[in-house]
């Protein structure tokens, strides 16, 4: 088992504990870091490997397993390309999501959305469980027309009620709440999550690897990796549904109270309301599940069952 995954499965019991964890991790500081601090930051967690199990007390191995669950995945080894790195993830989908939440019109909102989705769709791929089995060739096709496929649907569905509201020239006010302010926040959950089960597809075809408490694998199953996806999938869909609810709820109030008149200002607070919400929408989403998830004896496969007696069994979530 990867230093990553027994850290997590050490000191993300709780939400409370994953979430405090993650705050650390997702510190933006950390992507000013080299490759060779972070192969450095590697090394010295192998050195320490003895005393992995027990609380962090050296500030100097705290950091160094920061920057680890920052850079690296856990199941490659392989150090994550700078922008798709859970650090880079609120800094880089902020933009998108706020030009996605003027609706100005359905054009843009295909092209915000479209852009959306193809950074969110590659950052799961890269973050995703790497243990899927197939021929290389054929798996990355895959999942490259499986992403395609999925980034361009979703932006044509988060398009399409603006598309409806122009083509056929719907503009009461009713029509303007319902179009505007009340679909955006649950198409954009729902196609987040689609997305994400889409680009993650070969997890719950294939299968993940499970290992055992001492980090031994002891097979492939395919309802830990449905179990995987299904929970990203639900963390993504909660993380860009909120985002996207909660301000247009706070500025109905802004604007029902008369805080704020001028449409500056307004739109204004409402940028700052969907950062803030996002900033702290992201480590809430990525607690809710643990990273080195678990799945007990009694859901997992026969052919599993039948070459170990461990009652549960890990696994990586991803991200």
């Amino acid at each position: 088992m990867d230093a990553n995954l027994r850290l997590w499965r050490a000191e993300g019991q709780s939400f409370f504990q994953r979430f405090l964890l993650w705050t650390d991790v997702l510190d933006p500081l950390l992507l000013l870091k080299s490759s060779d601090e972070i192969k450095r930051a590697r090394l010295l967690i192998q050195m320490k490997e003895n005393t992995q199990s027990e609380p962090i007390y050296n500030n100097q191995t705290r950091q160094a397993f920061l920057l680890s669950l920052s850079s690296v995945h856990p199941d490659t080894n392989d150090i994550i390309p700078v922008l798709f790195r859970p650090p880079a993830f609120t800094p880089l989908t902020l933009p998108w999501v706020i030009f996605s939440s003027l609706q100005h019109s359905a054009k843009s909102t295909f092209f915000f959305q479209f852009v959306f989705h193809t950074y969110t769709t590659s950052f799961t791929l890269l973050n995703g469980n790497g243990t899927p089995k197939a021929e290389e060739y054929s798996l990355q096709q895959k999942q490259l027309l499986f992403g395609l496929g999925a980034i361009s649907y979703a932006a044509c569905v988060g398009a399409v009620p603006l598309v409806f509201m122009d083509r056929y020239t719907l503009k009461s006010p009713l029509t303007e709440l319902i179009v505007r302010k009340l679909l955006p926040a649950p198409l954009l959950g729902l196609t987040s999550a689609f997305t994400a089960a889409m680009v993650r597809s070969p997890e719950f075809e294939n299968g993940i690897e499970v290992m055992d408490r001492n980090g031994k694998v002891v097979g492939v199953s395919r309802n830990a990796g449905e179990k995987a996806v299904r929970e990203t999938a639900l963390s993504r869909a909660v993380l860009f549904g909120t985002t996207f609810f909660l301000p247009e709820v706070l500025v109905h109030f802004v604007q029902r109270a008369k805080l704020v008149k001028n449409p500056r200002a307004l739109a204004a607070v409402k940028m700052v309301l969907i950062t803030s919400v996002l900033a702290g929408m992201v480590p809430v989403s990525l607690s809710m599940f643990p990273q080195c998830g678990e799945i007990k004896r009694a859901d997992l496969e026969p052919e599993i069952l039948s070459s170990t007696e461990e009652t549960e069994l890990f696994y990586n979530r991803g991200i």
